[in-house]
Protein backbone atom coordinates (compact mmCIF):
# COMPACT_ATOMS: atom_id res chain seq x y z
CA UNK A 1 0.00 0.00 0.00
CA UNK A 2 1.56 3.29 -1.27
CA UNK A 3 1.18 6.67 1.35
CA UNK A 4 -1.25 8.16 -1.60
CA UNK A 5 -3.63 5.01 -1.32
CA UNK A 6 -5.21 6.62 2.02
CA UNK A 7 -5.92 10.13 2.40
CA UNK A 8 -5.41 11.31 6.28
CA UNK A 9 -6.58 14.44 7.43
CA UNK A 10 -4.11 17.09 8.21
CA UNK A 11 -4.42 16.56 12.03
CA UNK A 12 -4.62 12.82 11.50
CA UNK A 13 -1.07 13.01 9.68
CA UNK A 14 0.80 15.30 12.33
CA UNK A 15 -0.19 13.39 15.40
CA UNK A 16 0.91 10.23 13.50
CA UNK A 17 4.03 11.62 12.40
CA UNK A 18 4.90 12.90 16.25
CA UNK A 19 4.21 9.59 16.94
CA UNK A 20 6.47 7.74 15.26
CA UNK A 21 8.95 10.38 16.35
CA UNK A 22 8.48 9.55 19.79
CA UNK A 23 8.05 5.77 19.70
CA UNK A 24 11.64 6.59 17.63
CA UNK A 25 12.90 8.57 20.91
CA UNK A 26 11.45 5.73 23.07
CA UNK A 27 13.81 3.15 21.06
CA UNK A 28 16.38 5.33 21.42
CA UNK A 29 15.98 5.47 25.06
CA UNK A 30 15.03 2.10 25.55
CA UNK A 31 18.58 0.93 23.59
CA UNK A 32 20.35 3.70 26.39
CA UNK A 33 19.35 2.30 29.25
CA UNK A 34 20.04 -1.55 28.25
CA UNK A 35 23.25 -1.00 27.34
CA UNK A 36 24.47 1.90 29.56
CA UNK A 37 25.60 3.81 26.86
CA UNK A 38 24.93 7.17 25.41
CA UNK A 39 27.05 5.67 22.28
CA UNK A 40 26.63 2.45 20.97
CA UNK A 41 27.09 3.04 17.47
CA UNK A 42 29.08 5.50 14.86
CA UNK A 43 25.62 6.25 14.01
CA UNK A 44 24.92 8.07 17.27
CA UNK A 45 28.53 10.06 17.21
CA UNK A 46 31.06 9.38 15.32
CA UNK A 47 33.26 11.51 16.60
CA UNK A 48 33.07 10.26 20.01
CA UNK A 49 32.86 6.82 18.61
CA UNK A 50 36.01 5.96 17.52
CA UNK A 51 37.92 8.67 20.21
CA UNK A 52 36.27 6.44 23.03
CA UNK A 53 37.28 2.98 20.33
CA UNK A 54 41.14 4.43 20.81
CA UNK A 55 41.50 4.80 24.34
CA UNK A 56 40.28 1.26 24.70
CA UNK A 57 42.42 -0.04 22.44
CA UNK A 58 44.97 1.55 23.57
CA UNK A 59 43.97 0.67 27.46
CA UNK A 60 43.62 -3.23 26.31
CA UNK A 61 47.59 -3.00 24.98
CA UNK A 62 48.62 -1.62 27.71
CA UNK A 63 46.92 -4.14 29.86
CA UNK A 64 48.65 -7.18 27.53
CA UNK A 65 52.21 -5.04 28.59
CA UNK A 66 51.22 -5.34 32.19
CA UNK A 67 51.35 -9.24 31.62
CA UNK A 68 54.97 -9.06 30.78
CA UNK A 69 55.97 -6.59 33.30
CA UNK A 70 54.50 -9.15 36.01
CA UNK A 71 56.14 -11.83 34.00
CA UNK A 72 59.56 -10.08 34.41
CA UNK A 73 59.01 -9.59 37.83
CA UNK A 74 58.93 -12.65 38.53
CA UNK A 75 62.45 -13.48 36.55
CA UNK A 76 64.24 -10.79 38.65
CA UNK A 77 62.42 -11.97 41.71
CA UNK A 78 63.64 -15.95 41.35
CA UNK A 79 66.92 -14.46 39.83
CA UNK A 80 67.52 -12.38 43.66
CA UNK A 81 66.32 -15.47 45.26
CA UNK A 82 69.09 -17.50 43.65
CA UNK A 83 71.46 -14.87 44.67
CA UNK A 84 70.51 -14.50 48.37
CA UNK A 85 70.93 -18.19 48.72
CA UNK A 86 74.54 -18.21 47.13
CA UNK A 87 75.36 -15.56 48.97
CA UNK A 88 74.20 -17.61 52.21
CA UNK A 89 76.28 -20.62 51.12
CA UNK A 90 79.59 -18.28 50.42
CA UNK A 91 79.19 -17.17 53.89
CA UNK A 92 79.04 -20.80 55.01
CA UNK A 93 82.15 -21.48 52.59
CA UNK A 94 83.80 -18.87 54.44
CA UNK A 95 83.17 -20.62 58.08
CA UNK A 96 84.19 -23.18 56.82
CA UNK A 97 87.70 -21.82 55.80
CA UNK A 98 87.71 -19.92 59.10
CA UNK A 99 87.50 -23.52 60.94
CA UNK A 100 90.48 -24.70 58.55
CA UNK A 101 92.50 -21.69 59.56
CA UNK A 102 92.14 -22.37 63.13
CA UNK A 103 93.89 -26.02 62.92
CA UNK A 104 96.67 -27.78 62.16
CA UNK A 105 95.57 -30.98 61.48
CA UNK A 106 95.84 -32.07 58.00
CA UNK A 107 92.78 -34.55 58.07
CA UNK A 108 90.30 -32.06 59.85
CA UNK A 109 91.47 -29.49 57.01
CA UNK A 110 91.12 -32.22 54.19
CA UNK A 111 87.81 -32.65 55.45
CA UNK A 112 86.91 -29.16 55.84
CA UNK A 113 87.81 -28.79 52.20
CA UNK A 114 86.02 -31.43 50.76
CA UNK A 115 83.04 -29.81 52.67
CA UNK A 116 83.76 -26.35 51.37
CA UNK A 117 84.18 -28.49 47.60
CA UNK A 118 80.16 -29.69 48.46
CA UNK A 119 79.19 -26.16 48.92
CA UNK A 120 81.24 -24.98 45.45
CA UNK A 121 78.79 -27.55 43.49
CA UNK A 122 75.66 -26.41 45.82
CA UNK A 123 76.56 -22.93 44.42
CA UNK A 124 76.40 -24.33 40.50
CA UNK A 125 73.24 -26.27 41.49
CA UNK A 126 71.71 -23.37 42.87
CA UNK A 127 73.10 -20.80 39.75
CA UNK A 128 71.24 -23.38 37.01
CA UNK A 129 67.96 -23.89 39.18
CA UNK A 130 67.28 -20.05 38.97
CA UNK A 131 65.38 -19.65 36.44
CA UNK A 132 62.30 -18.69 35.28
CA UNK A 133 59.46 -20.13 32.38
CA UNK A 134 62.84 -20.47 31.06
CA UNK A 135 65.14 -17.64 31.15
CA UNK A 136 67.88 -17.61 33.92
CA UNK A 137 69.67 -14.51 34.60
CA UNK A 138 72.56 -16.51 36.92
CA UNK A 139 73.28 -19.41 34.96
CA UNK A 140 74.51 -17.27 31.67
CA UNK A 141 74.46 -13.60 30.02
CA UNK A 142 71.09 -13.74 29.17
CA UNK A 143 69.05 -10.98 29.06
CA UNK A 144 65.27 -10.03 29.98
CA UNK A 145 63.94 -7.40 27.64
CA UNK A 146 60.81 -5.72 29.40
CA UNK A 147 58.29 -3.99 27.12
CA UNK A 148 56.55 -0.92 28.82
CA UNK A 149 54.19 1.01 26.22
CA UNK A 150 52.20 -0.57 23.28
CA UNK A 151 54.24 0.61 20.69
CA UNK A 152 57.59 -1.11 22.14
CA UNK A 153 59.66 1.77 21.59
CA UNK A 154 60.46 1.90 26.15
CA UNK A 155 62.02 -1.01 27.20
CA UNK A 156 64.13 -2.31 29.92
CA UNK A 157 66.89 -4.45 29.12
CA UNK A 158 67.41 -6.67 32.51
CA UNK A 159 71.49 -8.31 31.90
CA UNK A 160 71.93 -11.95 33.40
CA UNK A 161 75.61 -12.86 34.89
CA UNK A 162 77.48 -16.32 35.74
CA UNK A 163 76.62 -16.76 39.16
CA UNK A 164 78.24 -20.41 39.15
CA UNK A 165 81.62 -21.32 41.10
CA UNK A 166 83.27 -20.65 38.10
CA UNK A 167 81.97 -17.47 37.09
CA UNK A 168 82.61 -15.81 40.73
CA UNK A 169 85.84 -17.34 40.53
CA UNK A 170 85.78 -19.60 43.03
CA UNK A 171 88.47 -22.62 42.08
CA UNK A 172 88.71 -25.80 44.22
CA UNK A 173 90.06 -26.32 47.28
CA UNK A 174 93.78 -25.13 46.58
CA UNK A 175 96.33 -28.05 48.21
CA UNK A 176 93.90 -29.64 49.45
CA UNK A 177 93.64 -26.73 52.34
CA UNK A 178 97.04 -28.00 53.51
CA UNK A 179 98.40 -24.70 53.85
CA UNK A 180 97.61 -21.29 55.14
CA UNK A 181 98.04 -19.56 52.05
CA UNK A 182 96.12 -21.85 49.86
CA UNK A 183 93.08 -21.62 52.71
CA UNK A 184 93.48 -17.50 52.54
CA UNK A 185 93.57 -17.12 48.93
CA UNK A 186 90.72 -19.26 48.95
CA UNK A 187 89.14 -17.22 51.40
CA UNK A 188 89.88 -14.39 49.53
CA UNK A 189 87.83 -15.17 45.89
CA UNK A 190 85.13 -15.65 48.14
CA UNK A 191 85.16 -12.23 49.53
CA UNK A 192 85.55 -10.81 46.27
CA UNK A 193 82.43 -13.33 45.29
CA UNK A 194 79.76 -11.58 47.42
CA UNK A 195 81.24 -8.66 46.42
CA UNK A 196 80.16 -9.24 43.17
CA UNK A 197 76.63 -10.49 44.35
CA UNK A 198 75.88 -7.63 46.32
CA UNK A 199 76.98 -5.16 43.12
CA UNK A 200 74.70 -7.34 40.69
CA UNK A 201 71.95 -7.08 44.09
CA UNK A 202 72.08 -3.19 43.46
CA UNK A 203 71.62 -3.45 39.97
CA UNK A 204 68.68 -5.82 39.97
CA UNK A 205 66.86 -4.17 42.95
CA UNK A 206 66.88 -0.63 40.13
CA UNK A 207 65.70 -2.59 37.62
CA UNK A 208 62.55 -4.51 39.65
CA UNK A 209 61.80 -1.00 40.94
CA UNK A 210 61.94 0.42 37.75
CA UNK A 211 59.19 -2.63 36.31
CA UNK A 212 57.26 -2.02 39.37
CA UNK A 213 56.79 2.07 38.91
CA UNK A 214 56.09 1.36 35.36
CA UNK A 215 53.49 -1.31 36.33
CA UNK A 216 51.97 1.26 38.44
CA UNK A 217 51.66 3.93 35.99
CA UNK A 218 50.32 1.73 33.50
CA UNK A 219 47.73 0.82 35.72
CA UNK A 220 46.73 4.55 36.29
CA UNK A 221 47.00 4.71 32.10
CA UNK A 222 44.75 2.37 31.69
CA UNK A 223 42.16 3.32 33.97
CA UNK A 224 42.70 6.80 32.97
CA UNK A 225 42.24 5.92 29.16
CA UNK A 226 38.92 3.45 30.37
CA UNK A 227 37.16 6.06 32.23
CA UNK A 228 37.67 8.72 29.00
CA UNK A 229 36.19 6.53 26.86
CA UNK A 230 33.15 6.09 29.55
CA UNK A 231 33.11 9.44 29.57
CA UNK A 232 32.43 10.09 25.50
CA UNK A 233 30.03 7.11 25.54
CA UNK A 234 28.32 6.20 28.83
CA UNK A 235 24.86 7.79 29.30
CA UNK A 236 23.38 9.25 32.39
CA UNK A 237 21.10 7.11 33.92
CA UNK A 238 18.46 9.51 35.76
CA UNK A 239 18.39 11.55 32.66
CA UNK A 240 17.43 8.72 30.45
CA UNK A 241 14.75 7.41 32.98
CA UNK A 242 13.54 10.76 32.86
CA UNK A 243 13.73 10.97 29.47
CA UNK A 244 11.55 7.62 29.16
CA UNK A 245 9.19 8.47 31.74
CA UNK A 246 8.49 12.09 29.60
CA UNK A 247 8.29 10.00 26.18
CA UNK A 248 5.71 7.02 27.59
CA UNK A 249 3.83 10.48 28.85
CA UNK A 250 3.91 11.85 24.81
CA UNK A 251 2.99 8.74 23.35
CA UNK A 252 -0.33 8.34 25.62
CA UNK A 253 -1.05 11.76 24.73
CA UNK A 254 -0.04 11.64 21.36
CA UNK A 255 -2.59 8.48 20.58
CA UNK A 256 -5.50 10.40 22.81
CA UNK A 257 -4.87 13.32 19.93
CA UNK A 258 -4.42 11.04 17.37
CA UNK A 259 -8.06 9.83 18.54
CA UNK A 260 -9.16 13.19 18.76
CA UNK A 261 -8.27 14.12 15.44
CA UNK A 262 -9.84 11.42 14.07
CA UNK A 263 -13.02 12.58 15.25
CA UNK A 264 -13.79 14.92 12.82
CA UNK A 265 -13.51 12.09 10.11
CA UNK A 266 -16.11 10.26 11.83
CA UNK A 267 -18.48 12.76 12.49
CA UNK A 268 -19.56 12.14 8.60
CA UNK A 269 -21.12 8.43 10.16
CA UNK A 270 -23.92 10.73 12.01
CA UNK A 271 -25.32 11.55 8.46
CA UNK A 272 -26.52 7.43 7.54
Amino acid sequence: MTVSDISLTAGMRTNLLNLQNTSMLLNRTQQRISSGKQVNSALDNPTNFFAAQNASQRASDLSDRKDGMSEAVQTVSATNAGITAITGLISAAKGVAQSALSTSDTNVQSKLAAQYDTIRAQIDNISSDSGYRGLNLLSSTNTLTVTFNEGASSVLKVIGFLANSSGLSLTGAGGNWQATSSITSDAARMDTAISTLRTNTQTLAANLNIITTRQDFTDSMINTLQTGADNLTLADMNQEGANMLMLQTRQSLGTTSLSLSSQAAQSILRLF
